[in-house]
Parts: structure tokens; C-alpha cells; sequence
């Protein structure tokens, strides 16, 4: 008697657990979905973005959730223009880290300045580029330039737009005046440095 009870519990028992995780994973999965429903309310609320300290940093790690705002990608690179015309420390182009500064690009093992990238044929004209201080790296013990590494710039793909007919010159000729047109292109812009060996 006994037997048939435990069996009928054991049996009991091995049937529920088979139904129980997918009730489970429901759950899990609206759970989920409340969660996503959140993070993108959060996301579109305009006064929980944090904004870095750091003027050219944007990203995860400057706190900016990707997809919080709309960014009008001209508009951040005439920003990130003006603050390299506007503030010194972004341009001087001395190899040695200063810690006391909050800016990326002066605390880096390999020290960056910025110089802006001008091409009238080009949206944006102008563009801030990173170009390295030393041609080694700060060793962080001696705080002293090291030439047994190298200082080499990391580049970043952007999107610009590209002029396809030059503007007529002063001359006339006797090809047609081409209508200016701009295309939509990739160009590689370098955007800060990094140490490797050799």
C-alpha cells in the first residue's frame, strides 16, 4: 500500500517538474520583456543621461546609453571642433601624462592632442583628428617617454560626405559645368593612441 503511494507521489512529482519549467520560462520571458519595456523608458527620459567630463568622450563609458537621444552627427562634430579651437589642453602636443587632468587623452600611457582635419570637399569640413605626442609610451613607474614601445594611432571609421564634382573654376571651359553633388562615404579619421610593443 504504501508502495502504490509513494509511486503515485513519485509519479506525481516527474510529471510536474516536466510542465513546471516552461511555466517557468513564461514567466522569465514577460519578466524579461517588463525589464526591456523599463531600460528603454529610462533611455528616452532625457534627465537620467549622465554626461562625461571628458568633452570628446561619448559611449558607454562616458555614460551615455547608446540610443538614449537622437545625435545630430554634424551638429557633435562642430561641437567637438569648437571645444579643440576653444580649450588648450585638448591641442598641446606635449608627450607626458598628466593625472591631475580629467581628459582621456592626457592620462593615456600614450598621450594624444587633437588637430582639426580640413577638406572643403568634404561634410563636415571640419574634424578633429588625433595625432600622437610621443613616439614611445609613458612607462608608468618612471612617468618617462619609453622607446622600447611605440605610440600608434587608433583609427575610427565615420561617415561623411564626399563632393563628386569640384565647383568650376575662375575659367571657363569647355566641359560642362557639373552640378556639386555630394555621395555618402566611410573615412578614416584616427581618434586617439595606444601603446604596442616594438
Amino acid at each position: 500500500m504504501w508502495k502504490n503511494i509513494l509511486n503515485k507521489v513519485f509519479m506525481f512529482l516527474i510529471v510536474w517538474n516536466l510542465f513546471m519549467p516552461t511555466d517557468t520560462k513564461n514567466r522569465s520571458r514577460e519578466g524579461k520583456s517588463r525589464r526591456r519595456k523599463l531600460e528603454s523608458h529610462v533611455r528616452r527620459n532625457a534627465s537620467s543621461i549622465k554626461i562625461s567630463p571628458d568633452p570628446m568622450m561619448t559611449g558607454p563609458e562616458s555614460g551615455v546609453m547608446p540610443g538614449a537621444v537622437e545625435i545630430d552627427f554634424d551638429k557633435s562634430i562642430e561641437d567637438m571642433v569648437s571645444q579643440v579651437r576653444n580649450n588648450p589642453n585638448l591641442s598641446v602636443n606635449k608627450c607626458v601624462v598628466d593625472r591631475k587632468l580629467w581628459m582621456s587623452n592626457s592620462r593615456s600611457l600614450s598621450p594624444w592632442s587633437y588637430r582639426i582635419n580640413h577638406d572643403e570637399s568634404r561634410k563636415p569640413v571640419d574634424i578633429p583628428e588625433a595625432v600622437c605626442s610621443c613616439e614611445g609610451c609613458i612607462n608608468p613607474f618612471t612617468m618617462q617617454e619609453d622607446r622600447t614601445m611605440t605610440s600608434a594611432l587608433i583609427h575610427a571609421k565615420i561617415p561623411v560626405r564626399r563632393l563628386l564634382c569640384h565647383r568650376p573654376t575662375r575659367k571657363p571651359t569647355k566641359q560642362k559645368n557639373c552640378v556639386p553633388r555630394y555621395r555618402s562615404v566611410v573615412e578614416s579619421i584616427a581618434v586617439g593612441c595606444t601603446c604596442i610593443v616594438g
